[in-house]
């Protein structure tokens, strides 16, 4: 296994924000450990992108955000924009990456970055 980071993400349902990232996001639990459903902890991936939830996340910041490199942030937007709500688009930036945000029910940002348009 190669070494890598992985971000916790606070949360304050578990079956909430399951339901947000595996329902509607594509994701597959990797691992959970609940009695309840609502509180717990779970690992769940989707291609190479990881994410671990822990619900309640106590001594932990909140709002957290985590910044998920791709090779194409439109297919990600044109594959989530009819099944959450996304802000606004993707948008090439002028530091060179092409970015847009979705925020899970906890207020946790993925900012999905790729290659600008004239890179891809």
């Amino acid at each position: 296994m190669d070494e890598r980071a992985v971000p916790i993400f606070p949360g304050d349902d578990l079956g909430e924000v399951k339901a947000f990232y595996v329902d509607r996001l594509g994701f597959t639990v990797e691992w959970e450990d609940t009695v309840d459903g609502r509180t717990g902890i779970m690992g769940i991936r989707r291609g190479g992108i990881e994410l671990v939830i822990d619900c309640p996340m106590s001594g932990h910041g909140r709002n957290v955000c985590a910044s998920v490199r791709v090779h194409d942030a439109d297919a990600f937007y044109e594959e989530w924009r009819d099944k959450v709500e996304i802000p606004r688009p993707p948008v090439d930036e002028v530091w060179g990456g092409r970015t847009f945000g979705v925020t899970d029910p906890a207020g946790n940002l993925l900012f999905m970055i790729g290659p600008t348009r004239d890179r891809g």
